[in-house]
């Protein structure tokens, strides 16, 4: 008989995948990271140590890391074993493997990514399931750390946070008519590559045995295995929080060296980071120049780090500055933010590729792969001052594909091009559309226009929100509510389910957001009469509704909770 596995100890007997108590699980490893929170802001760091051991010794974490890994987008990339954790059973036996004792990491297997614009290719590592699971345990008692005492204004790769937070953040110190003037772009050279080994493993809040192991792992490239001196390991899910936690502190010794006085002089000197990416802001060049600067410079030494000469440099607001994919400029007195021109370059370069390389395909086809990369490139930029943009972007994708459409039938004239290829939606006559048929059905697609998008400001996140917090509880939930709420506009019927079970899937009691992704499920089955509408659907996690199917699970309608 297959012991159903709980919460805490790791169980002796066979553990089988579907039969995990989710919830529970959840709910443990949370308990334990509020703890951890509340252990730091005290200060008790004896006691943070002693509940990170019991976290990462814990059969919830390790079921749950062993999850994450086997749902993440590079799920299907084997390391140098070969080895995949691609069936239930698989997986139940990788949570076995999780052992601290005896554990030594294999190589990264070593790939070369190309650059953008053809600059060349950069390093990628790609740890085995085994190492990747581990960093996924260890992370789960580490980022309550690093959310805890993380700097206000960094906002990369840090839970409920985004670009879309540290752009606004740039709106807010740079806006105003008494703004700074001046901007320190910092550029890092080689920060993940070049981190000094010997600087994590003093200040790292983790096991040092296991995080040494991490670092010293190595890589192979071509049959060859190369040791690790320095970086974190690449590729790895503890990479940017380990990254994180090397240059968190930054913003207390700018703000320890120039602080807001509540009268008098202000250097007006603030920091907007997105982990290797940053901004130092001040009122005069000078400042920059010859305090900040050499001030960041020290802060980096300490840390193996050293600015690059060719990319680090200091501009006036009225010149304006690239940063994260967006440019910052004054005009006139007034702050605009607008997608730069390196990024609609870098989308109209791909839009053009995949328009080439698909001569002979049918306009359907064409289009569904063109819409992702549209939807996507508008939504990013969809918060900040786009709509020209967004207008001359679609005018120069019409003409790349009038030019295709001309291509394929260069002995039809104009107007016959544009009937086949072209209709009518309310005033505008110059919608790119097509069909594709699948299974005796034929469906019409239609590219979506990013001037369409509409331009909707970003509310930022608090900068002294952590998600590990349980005070802050409620202010993400109502975060979520507004994100998905977003996300799901134009798709009623799924915005319906989402909020009438408070998105909360009913399976594992979690939240649904963007990241984790949902699943239609018929409560009753359609091989069983049920219908499509949506008193017989509910919105599941995808592990969850395997495991409602592996187990002929009864998934009741869940009932809204009052004044919610």
């Amino acid at each position: 008989m297959t012991a159903v596995a709980t919460a805490g100890a790791v169980s002796h007997a066979a553990v089988e995948w579907h039969a995990i108590d989710w919830p529970k699980a959840h709910r443990h490893v949370r308990r334990l990271q509020a703890r951890i929170v509340k252990a730091v802001q005290a200060g008790r760091w004896g006691k943070v140590k002693a509940l990170q051991h019991l976290l990462t010794h814990s059969f919830s974490a390790k079921a749950l890391a062993v999850k994450r890994v086997t749902e993440n987008s590079g799920k299907r990339t084997p390391g140098v074993d070969g080895i995949l954790w691609d069936s239930p059973e698989k997986k139940a036996a990788a949570i076995g493997q999780l052992r601290q004792y005896g554990y030594r990491p294999r190589p990264l297997r070593r790939l070369w990514i190309p650059k953008n614009q053809g600059q060349g290719y950069r390093p990628l590592g790609i740890p085995c399931k085994v190492d990747l699971a581990m960093q996924a345990l260890y992370l789960q008692a580490l980022e309550p750390i690093a959310e805890t005492t993380g700097d206000p204004n960094s906002y990369g790769f840090r839970k409920e946070r985004s670009t879309a937070d540290a752009v606004q953040q740039c709106f807010i110190v740079l806006g105003k008519r008494k703004s700074p003037k001046w901007i320190l772009e910092g550029d890092i050279q080689s920060c993940f590559d070049e981190i000094s080994h010997d600087w994590l493993l003093a200040h790292i809040p983790m096991d040092k045995v296991i995080l040494r192991k991490w670092l010293k792992a190595g890589f192979m490239d071509h049959g060859t295995l190369y040791p690790t001196e320095a970086g974190t390991p690449q590729g790895g899910i503890a990479s940017p929080v380990l990254a994180n936690l090397a240059l968190d502190g930054l913003e207390r010794e700018l703000r320890r060296r120039f602080p807001k006085p509540k009268s008098g002089y202000n250097a007006k000197v603030n920091l907007v980071r997105y982990c290797d990416d940053w901004i130092i802001t001040a009122c005069s060049k000078e400042i920059l120049d010859q305090e900040v600067k050499p001030l960041v410079e020290r802060f980096l030494a300490e840390r193996g780090l050293c600015l690059s000469p060719h990319k680090t440099r200091i501009v006036h607001i009225d010149e304006g500055f690239d940063f994260l994919g967006q440019n910052v400029r004054m005009y006139n007195g007034k702050l605009l933010i607008k997608p730069s021109r390196k990024s609609v370059k870098s989308l109209l370069s791909k839009v053009r590729e995949v328009i080439k390389v698909n001569k002979p395909t049918p306009a359907g086809q064409l289009i569904g792969q063109l819409n992702p990369l549209l939807r996507g490139w508008a939504n990013y930029h969809r918060h900040v001052v786009s709509k020209v943009t967004f207008a001359k972007m679609d005018h120069a994708i019409f003409q790349a594909l009038w030019q295709w459409a001309k291509r394929r039938h260069p002995n039809k004239s104009p107007g016959w091009i544009r009937q086949k290829y072209f209709t009518r939606v309310a005033d505008n006559r110059w919608v790119f559309f097509g069909t594709t048929t699948s299974q005796g059905n034929t469906r019409e697609h239609r590219l979506i226009r990013l001037a369409y998008t509409p331009i909707k400001r970003h509310l930022k996140v608090k900068a002294e929100a952590n998600p590990y917090d349980p005070a802050w509880e409620p202010y993400f939930e109502a975060r979520l509510g507004v994100k998905m709420t977003a996300t799901l506009k134009g798709r009623r019927s799924l915005l319906y389910l989402w909020r009438e079970q408070d998105g909360i899937c009913p399976v594992c009691k979690q939240s649904i957001t963007k990241l984790t992704g949902w699943h239609n499920h018929h409560i009753v089955g359609r091989s069983k009469g049920g219908s499509d509408g949506a008193a017989n659907r509910v919105l599941l996690h995808p592990n969850c509704h395997r495991q409602v199917h592996s187990h002929g699970l009864d998934v009741a309608k869940p009932r809204p909770q009052k004044g919610r």
